[in-house]
């Protein structure tokens, strides 16, 4: 899979990858937002929180039957945005997992590490996005 630069909003072009349909998707995606922010100049802490959300929106997007599509990075004035495409139109809902549940934590982690998060129908289906704020030192650009 290759990134490609799809358009430029703000200061820095959106990086568009599609997604494999299969379990490799959230691992592919990882691999992808780890390169962009690092060609953006953030560390590895900068990135984590990114990280584990890019994981959990792309696993959402896979185990829910909505396989994930495309993934989209865009960073603008200090705000990293990411953006999951899937087919599906359910719309993503934030449950309160039960204490001895193993799962249905995912939206929550995108919650709680993310400046804001929701969702947007689209042609062919839906995307889910999430912001952080991360800047950049002057030393990174």
């Amino acid at each position: 899979m290759t990134m490609s630069k799809t358009r430029s909003e703000g200061s820095l072009p959106v990086v568009s990858l599609p997604l494999p349909v299969d379990v490799t998707a959230p691992a592919v995606a990882r691999q992808a937002v780890r390169a962009t922010l690092a060609s953006l100049g953030f560390d590895d802490l900068a990135a984590d929180d990114v990280l584990l959300a890019t994981s959990e929106l792309v696993t959402n997007a896979f185990e829910h039957g909505e396989k994930p599509d495309k993934l989209e990075v865009e960073y603008a004035d200090g705000r990293l945005t990411l953006r999951v495409f899937d087919s599906g139109t359910n719309r993503p809902r934030l449950k309160e997992p039960s204490p001895m549940a193993a799962r249905s934590r995912g939206l929550q982690l995108v919650h709680a590490l993310s400046e804001d998060w929701g969702h947007e129908l689209c042609a062919g289906g839906k995307y889910v996005w999430a912001v952080f704020s991360l800047h950049r030192t002057e030393a990174a650009g």
